[in-house]
């Protein structure tokens, strides 16, 4: 089993969004944000709440690939794996649709749980760390990114 790090976990959190691609039947990719991503005892999830091409792309190929980054840090990761939709009345499904509207209200509907059988993990790193000489810092990198998008951290 791969582990996730809590490093991952951390990035999955922070950054909110991530973005699922399937394939389509007629082989081209599927591309579908999700803010419902999160890890829970080690494994990752997501829920459907509005993606039924995600859902019917992964009942007939279950190849799934997520990506994630925080904007400000400049880094995430890539998750490859084969994606499991567990049926409504399982203990994890249940588990995942009351995070869901714990997280968002009551409102929101959840009409899959996808769980990730992880193949592979991979970081992902902006050129802001790869080709900045000398090296940049994560507060370096975090605080020019906050200044680009025109946004002040909390508590400053």
């Amino acid at each position: 089993m791969i582990e996730i790090t809590a490093d991952m976990e951390a990035i999955i959190n922070q950054a909110i969004l991530s973005f699922v691609a399937t394939v389509n039947e007629d082989g081209t990719p599927n591309l579908s944000p999700k803010a419902s991503l999160t890890v829970k005892n080690g494994v990752l999830y997501f829920a459907d709440i509005a993606s039924p091409r995600t859902v019917l792309n992964l009942k007939r190929n279950p190849a799934v690939e997520i990506n994630v980054v925080d904007i400000f840090q400049r880094r995430g990761y890539r998750f490859k794996g084969r994606a499991l939709i567990l049926p409504s009345d399982d203990s994890e499904s249940l588990m995942i649709a009351n995070w869901v509207r714990a997280t968002n209200g009551s409102e929101y509907p959840v009409d899959h749980v996808v769980k990730i059988e992880i193949t592979s993990i991979s970081p992902l790193l902006s050129p802001a760390h790869v080709f900045a000489r000398p090296p940049r810092g994560q507060g370096e990198i975090r605080s020019t990114y906050y200044q680009k998008y025109g946004v002040k951290p909390i508590g400053t």
